[in-house]
């Protein structure tokens, strides 16, 4: 049975396996065993992993694969990706190789601004309010020199602090609404820190702002920090070839495929239900990229799905057209990613990533991780309006099937050959290697 626990945070590494063994499992010995298993041999990288967050018990692998061939601005990348999905490792090297010959990815990054706020309440007269922001601005600016001092000498820093009301949704409700370009670094902490900075200096000169009554001098500071919304953090990945060289299926035409293709992306464009799984889609592409590269996933996601809402109505992040014949598709999307800092220059296999990907600054970084998700989403519609997405996809899954069965190294062999043949499902699986078992 469950129970709860004081100071657990204090207790040793194994103490704290020891807990969780014995409380939650059947079989304390086995559960011990399989955590154990995957801890590094390497003691000083298994302490830079247990260090990386708190209560750390073990490690949890993902595999990390790579996709050559992608051509990128005449430049070829070998890209890195940690997931666990089958097929899209796969699907990416497929899309690189097709458009290789095509003339590869054109890319570029239309802008790097990131965005923080401070959120506070004020409850008096906003003309005043406007007149202190105004007189008081210089300040702020000045009073964040300690920290924007370095980057700064790198090109980076401040752009700019507005203030906005958001009084008629919210009684009282104002930000400062500020700008940033951070250069290779994510700058998370460098945007949070100039933003406190900010909330400590805004409230500190509102008690000597002679306009402001005694009332209005008590600005109430709820919070500060970076927003992981950057829609002005963008950048265009696109593939373009004349409609004849669509087609490497005798079967089907360059146009009809081309015609059937863009269609399904207007439908994406309009229908949340197919826009969803078709932006999944992307994602796939996207986030392994930037997880391999020690960036942070669910940022890129929480941002990413919020820019295909940004019309009311959620969206596809790609689109498609024919024009005199010309095929084009292409992606525009928000992507805050960094090359320095964080688990950069931490962790040895992001490392690794980075400079098998030409040790790239942030905006190549985003122009690569934007080719990921064109060409995952690329496959996949290349798959649905055509073969379907099943069969690429089951083929891909059969090792995952046989794994659970424990097949051995013939078997897999056996199955192999068997599935070139014959569509995989799961059941048909089970059948042929309960089949080949019963006869050998």
């Amino acid at each position: 049975m469950s129970k709860s626990i004081a100071g657990f945070s204090k207790l040793s590494k194994s103490k704290k396996i020891d807990w969780i063994v014995d409380t939650y499992f059947s079989n304390a010995e086995s559960a011990k065993n399989i955590i154990k298993q995957y801890w590094n041999t390497n003691e000083k990288l298994q302490q830079l992993h247990d260090e990386f967050i708190e209560n750390t018990i073990t490690n949890y692998y993902l595999p990390l694969g790579v996709a050559p061939n992608f051509l990128i601005n005449d430049t070829l990348y070998t890209i890195p990706m940690a997931i666990e999905e089958s097929s899209v490792v796969a699907a990416a090297s497929k899309a690189a190789k097709f458009w290789l010959e095509r003339g590869g990815f054109k890319t570029k990054v239309i802008s790097t601004t990131k965005i923080g706020q401070v959120h506070f309440i004020y409850k008096g007269n906003f003309d005043k309010l406007q007149t202190f922001f105004n007189t008081v601005k210089p300040k702020l600016i000045s009073t964040t020199k300690h920290i924007t001092s370095n980057m700064e000498k790198r090109g980076g820093g401040i752009i700019d602090i507005e203030l906005r009301s958001k009084t008629e949704a919210i009684k009282g409700y104002y930000q400062l609404h500020t700008s940033f370009e951070t250069l290779d670094a994510m700058g998370a902490n460098f945007i949070n820190s100039c933003l406190e900075q900010f909330a400590k200096t805004f409230r500190e000169e509102a008690l000597n702002f002679d306009l402001f009554s005694e009332d209005e001098k008590q600005i109430d500071i709820i919070m500060s920090i970076l927003s992981n919304y950057v829609p002005e953090c963008l950048v265009r990945a696109e593939v373009s070839c004349h409609i004849d060289e669509l087609s490497d299926n005798k079967v089907v035409s360059g146009r009809a495929f081309a015609e059937k293709f863009v269609q399904a992306v207007n439908i994406a464009e309009i229908e949340p239900y197919r826009a969803v799984t078709h932006n999944k889609g992307i994602m796939n592409g996207i986030d392994a990229v930037v997880l391999a590269t020690g960036n942070d996933f669910r940022a890129i996601e929480a941002c990413v799905h919020a820019y295909a809402a940004r019309k009311g109505q959620y969206g596809s992040l790609t689109h498609a057209k024919i024009d005199n014949d010309i095929f084009k598709f292409w992606i525009e999307i928000p992507l805050a990613l960094g090359t320095v800092g964080g688990l950069t220059s931490l962790h040895p296999l992001v490392k690794l990533a980075l400079e098998m990907l030409h040790k790239p600054s942030a905006k190549e970084l985003m122009q690569i991780v934007a080719v990921a998700g064109l060409a995952q989403n690329f496959a996949a519609l290349r798959s649905l309006t055509t073969t379907g997405i099943q069969q690429g996809h089951m083929k891909m899954h059969l090792m995952n099937i046989l794994n659970q069965f424990d097949a051995t190294a013939i078997e897999k062999e056996k199955l192999v050959e068997y599935f070139k043949k014959n569509t995989v499902t799961h059941s048909a699986v089970v059948e042929a290697i309960q089949y080949l078992r019963a006869n050998n």
